[in-house]
């Protein structure tokens, strides 16, 4: 994937696709950006969520980073460290940049979008409390699934359902119409810091229903399973392990 998004005619190679088909049922998916150039994340961007910490509404997106190790595919095991405790869910709609995109207004912002994926930002609460700073509990190896699929903006629609379960239980369920900063404008905010490339990889935020708002709070352990779904986009099915 990464290396399709490279070639600029990217989307005519896609629509002129002819040759054989897989059973998507079974196969074993690697992230869907193996080697992302950038993985960049957005937090307290839902309001159910911003009411659930709170936190006020912000003025500006709040960034954080990811780097590619905390990648895993979309139906690989969560790995769980024991150097964290508190691990928590965190469903969101990934954007996946397809073309180079710097310093645009959101018309522009919006054309740079190749396309929609599922991404689960599993998080060590405890390591992410430690500073002000969240990235320590937000990159621990293989701990975030992305894919199966990236879903064209056309095929997607503008507006999704957003729902995480763990062993069954709905935790999270929410649609995108909630954000408060969308697709576009965040894209076009963060192309204003820094040039965007093909294949990098935005992850919006998370609906109110993590694990740390429970009351008492709830979090993951070995052999749970999380299921992320977002309509019209697809589904990662994840167990987790502690290694």
């Amino acid at each position: 994937m990464g290396d399709l998004l490279k070639d600029p005619g990217w989307r005519q190679v896609a629509a002129d696709a002819d040759g054989r088909r897989h059973d998507t049922h079974g196969l074993d998916y690697a992230s869907l950006t193996p080697q992302p150039p950038k993985i960049i994340c957005v937090g307290l961007n839902y309001r159910t969520h911003i009411l659930e910490s709170g936190s006020p509404i912000p003025k500006h997106p709040t960034l954080f980073a990811k780097f590619a190790p905390a990648l895993v595919g979309a139906f690989d095991d969560i790995e769980l460290s024991v150097a964290a405790s508190q691990w928590d869910w965190e469903a969101e709609l990934g954007l996946v940049i397809g073309s180079v995109a710097h310093r645009l207004d959101e018309t522009e912002a919006a054309s740079a979008i190749a396309g929609y994926t599922v991404v689960n930002d599993i998080t060590a609460r405890d390591w992410q409390m430690r500073t002000r700073e969240w990235l320590q509990g937000k990159t621990f190896a293989r701990t975030t699934p992305i894919g199966p699929h990236l879903v064209t903006v056309d095929e997607a629609g503008t507006t999704h359902g957003i729902r995480c379960s763990v062993n069954g239980e709905l935790m999270q369920k929410a649609d995108t119409g909630d954000l408060v900063f969308g697709p576009a404008a965040l894209v076009s905010y963060i192309s204003t810091i820094l040039p965007l490339q093909p294949g990098d990889v935005i992850a919006t935020g998370t609906p109110g229903g993590v694990g740390l708002s429970q009351t008492p709070p709830r979090f993951l352990s070995d052999g749970d399973e999380v299921i992320t779904w977002i309509e019209g986009v697809g589904e990662c099915r994840n167990t987790c392990r502690t290694p």
